[in-house]
């Protein structure tokens, strides 16, 4: 899959004018058989105005970097997102994100710049992935006429394979940010929190890793999605 992914990246970058987009599609995508600890990652979250991801907005990024087996909290960083529409009340009681704070946020298109140039040369780490790959690729889309491309480890599939490897029953809510954590002594953040979500998100892999892990380590292929 890595390979495949780093051929699509060469035929993007081929076809991307220049811009953000293709500053992070000229960095290789690191090699799946690289030693998983040897690979920089960011852990990414995002608060959105609902779950939609064709039709809903990006309201906050939350994103902080690991580098092997340590998770580098100076490159920590929070950015709340200036919409053009009001949020809606279920979903600002969720994430605590008002229209005035929005207001005052940053343009998506320099949220996602400052991003991608994070972004670049690294594996994304979220929870429940689908969710943060959809609406960055969706928004690089509008923005920059071509969807996002990246190597992925999803926590929430990581916990999925582990559960079924060894036929223990679990309830939807066991795959949960939070649960998980609990499941490994990890420390407990407020939820719906860009950034605490995206440090539990990195704690999380790298519980995951650690459990796997012999000490011999393991190549890059077996955590990704």
């Amino acid at each position: 899959m890595s390979r495949l992914l780093d051929w699509r990246r060469r035929w993007h970058l081929r076809r991307t004018p220049p811009g953000p987009l293709r500053s992070y599609l000229e960095h290789p995508f690191p090699l799946a058989k690289a030693d998983y600890r040897e690979v920089e990652y960011l852990a990414i979250d995002l608060e959105t105005t609902g779950l939609d991801i064709a039709n809903d907005l990006i309201l906050s990024v939350g994103y902080v970097g690991v580098r092997g087996v340590s998770i580098d909290l100076s490159s920590a960083r929070h950015r709340v997102v200036r919409i053009d529409r009001s949020i809606p009340e279920a979903t600002a009681i969720i994430h605590q994100i008002t229209d005035d704070e929005s207001a005052e946020g940053n343009e998506l298109a320099d949220v996602l710049e400052e991003l991608l140039e994070v972004l670049a040369g690294k594996v994304m780490i979220a929870h429940h992935a689908r969710i943060e790959r959809g609406f960055l690729s969706n928004a690089c889309k509008r923005l920059w006429q071509r969807r996002l491309l990246m190597p992925v480890v999803d926590t929430q599939a990581l916990a999925y394979r582990t559960f079924e490897r060894r036929q223990t029953p679990f309830k939807a809510s066991d795959l949960r940010l939070h649960a998980l954590g609990d499941r490994y002594n990890l420390p407990r953040y407020s939820a719906h929190n860009a950034l605490s979500d995206a440090l539990a998100s990195a704690e999380l892999f790298l519980a995951q890793a650690a459990y796997r892990d012999n000490g011999d380590g393991l190549p890059l292929r077996d955590f990704l999605c």
